[in-house]
């Protein structure tokens, strides 16, 4: 047999902001609690989500400040399969390339390229300032990406971070309350078991 809930009960909402007789002073704290918790978890997760992503995009915006485009040369066939039977992961293979710095040396490491070229194809290729060949920097629209997904991920880590710690707080102030509560009853009990007693 299910029980009808009451339908003469009203919730009377911000209660703990209103004044009343049954407002406790651990209810006001409580409340100030929680709209604490709130305005760290939206504020502190977009400061925290904002300085990530401008500290990653500063990174990426360094990172290409340090590398160069040069022009190079193929100075082998670029094999069709991989030597040793070992697969490639993108489709390309390693092979020597030939490049001219701007200082006018000239220097030969191993790129990737794709199999079959033949030797003397022109390929891009990016070197740092001591012309050693580095792998290539993110173009803006990745660093922008990387940059935004870094941020919403730093925000929703301190956003979590400040909810758990809050949570903490308000449990702990929750036990607090509930063993004030039974230090009353137990002084307040027995003087309302003699006023119901008496009464009968």
């Amino acid at each position: 047999m299910t029980r009808t809930p009451p339908t003469n009960v009203t919730r009377v909402r911000w209660w703990r902001w209103r004044r009343n007789p049954l407002r406790r002073h651990s209810d006001v704290v409580e409340a100030w609690i929680v709209l604490v918790i709130w305005i760290l978890v939206l504020v502190g997760g977009a400061v925290a989500g904002a300085a990530a992503a401008v500290s990653v995009d500063s990174a990426f915006s360094a990172r290409r400040a340090q590398v160069h485009a040069v022009s190079a040369v193929l100075t082998d066939d670029a094999v069709r399969t991989p030597p040793n039977g070992s697969g490639y992961d993108d489709g390309r293979v390693w092979a020597s390339v030939r490049w001219t710095a701007p200082d006018g040396s000239v220097h030969t490491d191993r790129a990737k390229v794709y199999p079959g070229a033949p030797a003397g194809s022109r390929l891009t290729v990016w070197t740092d300032s001591t012309n050693r060949m580095v792998s290539p920097p993110l173009s803006t629209t990745e660093a922008a990406l990387q940059s935004t997904l870094t941020g919403v991920l730093a925000a929703s880590s301190a956003g979590v971070a400040v909810w758990t710690g809050g949570w903490l707080v308000r449990t702990w102030r929750m036990r607090r309350r509930m063993s004030e509560w039974d230090e009353e009853w137990k002084r307040i009990g027995p003087e309302w078991r003699n006023y119901s007693s008496g009464g009968t």
